[in-house]
């Protein structure tokens, strides 16, 4: 009967919601970023995992766009601490972190390049 109640707590707690972040990364913002996220709150932190997509909008194309996919994984931990997140670009982890107050001023940091701005839109 306890481990039953227990089952029924957890799985409220863990409820799961389907939510699209939209975003631009860059310092023009040349990257048009996508991602289809399942929301999870789990004690007080917010998470949102899912597909994301990269496409290239600035001006320097040859044959069309270039295109990049991925996974999102961002963490928020409560209205007074950083948002935090791991983005999966074709085998590259890059790490996010930004203010949950404005996102206008996220950073994406990438192994061997310098971090640029990550504008995210988050419903």
């Amino acid at each position: 009967m306890i481990s039953t109640i227990a089952l029924l707590g957890l799985a409220a707690a863990a409820r799961a919601e389907s939510r699209e972040v939209t975003g631009q990364a860059g310092v023009l913002g040349e990257w048009e970023l996508t991602a289809n996220v399942t929301e999870r709150i789990f004690g007080g932190t917010r998470e949102l995992v899912g597909p994301l997509n990269l496409k290239h909008v600035g001006i320097c194309t040859v044959d069309g766009p270039e295109q990049k996919s991925g996974e999102l994984r961002l963490r928020i931990s409560g209205p007074s601490t950083r948002v935090t997140g791991t983005l999966l670009i074709e085998g590259t982890e890059c790490s996010y972190s930004a203010d949950p107050k404005n996102l206008q001023d996220g950073i994406m940091s990438c192994p061997d390049r310098r971090s640029v701005p990550l504008v995210l839109s988050i419903p």
